[in-house]
């Protein structure tokens, strides 16, 4: 790989990974009590966390590179649409899949 582009893709996987995981356990913030069914307000405060997760692996890695760049509100917009594009999987395999039994 040339250039920054490991950086980007551990980046993206870190996000994939992320936005995927409330919808992957029934724990409370990964290591709390089991809760069967998880109330959607967890979930949600959990995908916001990891949302901010994401955002500072990004920042720790443009750090290291090189100088950050400043953002405009758009370029957050975008990364939280593109982190709700990435928690699709999990959200098709927790809500919309038939359960058996």
């Amino acid at each position: 790989m040339t250039g920054h582009s490991a950086e980007v893709w551990l980046v993206l996987l870190v996000a994939a990974v992320a936005a995927n995981l409330p919808f992957l356990t029934d724990k409370l913030l990964f290591v709390g009590p089991l809760r069967v069914p998880k109330p959607w307000a967890w979930r949600l405060l959990e995908l916001a966390l990891m949302a901010a997760l994401a955002l500072l692996v990004g920042l720790a890695l443009e750090s290291r590179v090189g100088q950050r760049q400043p953002q405009g509100w758009e370029f957050y917009v975008a990364g939280i649409c593109l982190f709700l594009t990435l928690a699709f999987p999990g959200f098709v395999w927790r809500v919309l899949r038939r359960h058996h039994g």
